[in-house]
């Protein structure tokens, strides 16, 4: 279930599906780098300014699903306009800075962007620019990136399955908002 925070932007309302804090695991698989298993956090939060606040963290996982060693971090503001397009000023822990638009499709939770500029520092490797697709599956956020280097071009290289994480103060809200429960707990099964 979709809810709309009473002090979420109104501008913002088409990307209330994102807010919240999401965690899965996904798949990283580019030339050059180690195939892997990898678990994500992100969240993407509001102040009630026109922007969502964007955070990612990902890991490497062993076999049994343990986590090894972080992957990729990155941070970022998005925004949508009256048309639905989305921007997103995005860096990333690897030296690198982007300019992302795209296209909120008309009627279902589903995000497409590619990147319009890309800014790389000197130690950050070859990145030439990306694509991504969100989209919001059975209550769970579902995205696949594809990327670019001069040597390699546009091709899928992660994609990740992530759950709602709901917070204590959410799940009491969900009691306090359940029917009156018999006291002695068996009228309930009768």
């Amino acid at each position: 279930m979709i809810e709309i925070p009473s002090d979420l932007n109104p501008d913002l309302v088409p990307l209330a599906f994102l807010l919240g804090t999401w965690e899965g695991a996904g798949v990283s698989d580019f030339p050059g780098a180690e195939k892997c298993n990898f678990g994500q956090s992100v969240t993407f939060s509001h102040d009630g300014r026109d922007f969502i606040e964007y955070h990612s963290h990902s890991w490497v996982l062993d076999n049994e699903g343990n986590k090894v060693r972080p992957l990729e971090s990155e941070s970022g503001y998005w925004r949508i306009d009256k048309d639905r397009k989305v921007e997103i000023v995005m860096v990333r822990d690897q030296g690198i800075v982007e300019i992302w638009y795209g296209e909120l499709a008309h009627q279902k939770p589903q995000i497409d962007l590619a990147t319009d500029a890309v800014a790389r520092t000197a130690a950050s490797g070859p990145y030439s620019g990306g694509k991504r697709l969100y989209g919001y599956v059975n209550s769970d956020l579902m995205w696949v990136g594809e990327k670019a280097t001069p040597e390699v071009p546009l091709r899928p290289y992660m994609s990740a399955h992530l759950k709602k994480v709901v917070t204590p103060e959410e799940v009491a809200e969900m009691a306090r908002n359940l029917p009156d429960m018999p006291d002695d707990g068996i009228a309930f099964f009768r």
